[in-house]
Order: structure tokens, then C-alpha cells, then sequence
């Protein structure tokens, strides 16, 4: 990619600790990082502990170029996880330097079933280059949508005040000059759900609703853009996992924005076949090419 004007970003759940084959399978994923080039990269399912190096980093320190890592987790429950000392959580890699970094922990509600208590559901947002990217992971059966629906309204009460006033529309005529948030994440929810609807307008919960941009529903044009599937992928194939689309890059609302900040421009699915003969996760990624003016030209690395 050499648009001087692009923001190319790359979404994965690399599922590196709880899914088999991660030796193998973290060779796959920077081989994808090194073919796609992109200029951020969020993942979930990242982990490190006393004995083993933050898997993010590990990627970061093997990919071409240069990397930046910000990375936020916390323990499993103990009865689920004995070891408090391994962190759990997202990742956002960035060709530029990391200015700040917050992680933040997602509520669940009252549910008498343990599990969604015990895993440590997380935002990790990085501003680096003047641009905000959040990297989330949410409650993860197809029955935890009470949760996801309370974890996407604190995703956007967040978002909402960090962001401030950058994403106020200035009036009729008047250009926005800050470039959209990007939203990255394994949300373990289908388009149709209460909670992505809320995201992207559709619907509205507690009297809120959001606009964000579904990269793959604005640009995808190369059929459902399932991120996991069971006929193509081995690994889903063998935890008889549902085809579904889970997985997503939103862009927060272009509307009005200088040089037309934010539109974006191209989607379409990666780490969904093998390049060193193996998959790379259980999850397909998802890579976006977003205009972006004031992308700071050339990437240190790239």
C-alpha cells in the first residue's frame, strides 16, 4: 500500500492462548501482518504472565518494520484460572508511537451462569499519531447479548469522553478537521443483533443510540464476510462453532469531515487462508483501508 492518504487497519482475534497450535499459528499471523502492511493493528485474546512475553509483542518484535504496542489485560477469575499473574486482554500495534494508553474492564450484569463473570472482557484504547483506536473484546455466547448490550453503552460512554468535542458537527457548512475513532473488536455478535445495531444507528438502548461506520456493511462487496467458519476453517470446524460474522472494523461518522476523513475506502477479510500452512486463528481477521488526510507520510518502518 503506498496511498499517502490511507489508513490501512488490521482486526484479529489470534486466539493465543486459549485455541491449540499458537508456535505455529503466530508465524501465520505476521506473515499476514508483512503481506498486508498495515498501519494499526488491533488483537484480542493476547496474554502474558512471570514466565512468557506479552504474545502482542512478540508479533510487534517479528512483523517487518517498526512496532508499537499498547496492551491492557487482567487475571481470570481464580477458580477459572489459578495463576493471577497472566493477564488476559487487547492489543492495539501501531507503526507510530503510542501517546497514551487506557485499559478498560467491561461490565457484565447479574446472570446466575459464572462464565461471563470470570473472563475479563476489556477496551484497550491507544491515541498514537493524533488518531484514537480502541481494541475490544465482549462476552462471547450467543446467549450473553444482556451483557454485550451493557458492555457496548460503556464502550460508548467512553469513547464519548475521551473524544470529547472532536467529533462535534461544527453547523451547516462548517468542516470537522479530527480524524473518525477506530473501532476494532471481537464482539461475539451478528450484524443483527440488538447490540451492533446500536453501534451503527439501528436501534437504540437507554434511550442512546451511536454512529459508527460497519466497514464490511459501507465497502464489503465479497459475500457475508464471516469470521468464523466452519467449512473453510479447521479450528472452528473443530469446536463446531456457527458460521457467523463476529469480527469488525467500525469508523466512527465521516460526515463532514475535511478531506473526507474517514470514509472508508476498501474492505475485505485476511488471515482466512494459510500462507505458512497453517490458520493463523479460529477467527478470520478483517483489513480496511480508511481515508485519512492527515496520515503522517512516510510510516517509521514501512
Amino acid at each position: 500500500m503506498s496511498d499517502p492518504t490511507t489508513l490501512r487497519v488490521l482486526q484479529l482475534n489470534a486466539g493465543s492462548l486459549l485455541e491449540p497450535g499458537w508456535p505455529e499459528r503466530r508465524l501465520e499471523v505476521v506473515a499476514w501482518i508483512d503481506r498486508l502492511e498495515p498501519d494499526v493493528v488491533c488483537l484480542q485474546e493476547v496474554w502474558e504472565d512471570a514466565s512468557n512475553p506479552n504474545t502482542a509483542g512478540w508479533l510487534a518484535e517479528q512483523a517487518a518494520g517498526t512496532w508499537h504496542v499498547a496492551f491492557g489485560g487482567a487475571p481470570f477469575a481464580p477458580e477459572l484460572w489459578a495463576d493471577q499473574q497472566l493477564r488476559f486482554g487487547s492489543a492495539v500495534l501501531s507503526r507510530w508511537p503510542i501517546d497514551e494508553h487506557h485499559h478498560v474492564r467491561l461490565p457484565t450484569v447479574d446472570d446466575p451462569d459464572p462464565w461471563p463473570h470470570q473472563i475479563p472482557w476489556e477496551m484497550v484504547h491507544a491515541r498514537t499519531a493524533g488518531l484514537d483506536v480502541f481494541s475490544v473484546h465482549l462476552a462471547s455466547a450467543p446467549t450473553h447479548g444482556r451483557h454485550r448490550r451493557a458492555q457496548v453503552l460503556a464502550i460508548d460512554e467512553y469513547v464519548r469522553r475521551v473524544r470529547g468535542d472532536l467529533d462535534t458537527v461544527q453547523g451547516i457548512g462548517r468542516q470537522r478537521d479530527a480524524m473518525p475513532a477506530i473501532l476494532c473488536g471481537d464482539f461475539n455478535a451478528e450484524p443483527d443483533s440488538d447490540e451492533i445495531r446500536f453501534l451503527t444507528s439501528l436501534t437504540v438502548l437507554e434511550d442512546r443510540t451511536a454512529f459508527w461506520q460497519d466497514a464490511w456493511r459501507v465497502a464489503g462487496d465479497d459475500g457475508p464476510g464471516h469470521t468464523q467458519d466452519w467449512r473453510t476453517n479447521p479450528i472452528a470446524d473443530a469446536m463446531n462453532l456457527n458460521r457467523k460474522r463476529i469480527d469488525y472494523v467500525f469508523v466512527g461518522d465521516g460526515f463532514q469531515r475535511r478531506g473526507n476523513a474517514g470514509r472508508v475506502r476498501d474492505v475485505g477479510l485476511a488471515c482466512h487462508e494459510p500462507l505458512t500452512g497453517v490458520m493463523a486463528s479460529d477467527h478470520a481477521g478483517v483489513v480496511a483501508d480508511i481515508t485519512w488526510p492527515d496520515r503522517p507520510t512516510p510510516a517509521p518502518g514501512r
